[in-house]
């Protein structure tokens, strides 16, 4: 009965809220347009493992990943990029050396590649890419330090792209994050016995499933033996 309430009375007034605020902060603020929930039918996806376009909130990824953690040598990819939000607050915010955006939507691509050429100059990191295709196979160098996952994808998908990130790492060994935010598929990641997380966040939400779903935990990949 308590959860019903929360779905039908309390839930939907706080995120058409959520998004107003959201939108006053960031899209407003910088002139872009990056909230707002897309459906995958919408997004033009028809991968069954895929998960709708939901943007994070404008403090999560500071929350999790202090600027003050990042160096110049550290390169940042967001896989499953959407609209661009996380790009956008990494290259505004962090010294990295270079940030990717990967998505498998054309038309949300288009719309990150609108807000990135809209605030280009006032980016901190000067390389910044987006890519649009699969995760699985998007050409990416083997130097990619920080990886930001906001449940994308699921299933054989999400094992997919773990895989190819520990294989990165074996074939160039270096100390790489990864940011999981509404870790559905945490269980699959530390089963690899090649991640240990290092943090977490909770979600201030008032029931244990919405909570988790604001989540977010930080990891890292273990170098090979």
């Amino acid at each position: 009965m308590i959860k019903l309430v929360f779905a039908t009375l309390v839930k939907p007034p706080y995120v058409r809220i959520r998004g107003a605020v959201q939108t006053a902060m960031f899209d407003r603020r910088y002139g872009v347009e990056t909230e707002g929930l897309v459906s995958t039918a919408d997004a033009g996806v028809t991968d069954p493992h895929s998960m709708h376009y939901l943007p994070a909130g404008v403090l999560s990824l500071r929350r999790i990943l202090p600027p003050s953690s990042v160096g110049p040598d550290d390169v940042f990819v967001d896989f499953g990029s959407g609209k661009g939000r996380i790009v956008l607050q990494a290259a505004l915010h962090y010294p990295f050396r270079a940030v990717y955006g990967v998505e498998l939507s054309e038309s949300l691509h288009t719309v990150a590649e609108r807000n990135v050429a809209t605030l280009r100059d006032r980016f901190r990191c000067p390389e910044v890419h987006l890519l649009q295709g699969d995760a699985r196979t998007v050409d990416l160098p083997d130097d990619v330090t920080v990886v930001y996952l906001y449940n994308p994808f699921r299933g054989a998908v999400f094992a997919d792209v773990v895989d190819r990130l520990i294989a990165s790492v074996d074939r160039n060994p270096r100390r790489m994050r990864i940011v999981y935010g509404n870790p559905e598929e945490e269980a699959a990641l530390l089963a690899t016995g090649r991640v240990r997380l290092l943090r977490a966040t909770r979600g201030w939400r008032p029931s244990r499933e919405w909570s988790r779903s604001n989540s977010f935990r930080l990891y890292e990949v273990t170098p090979r033996s």
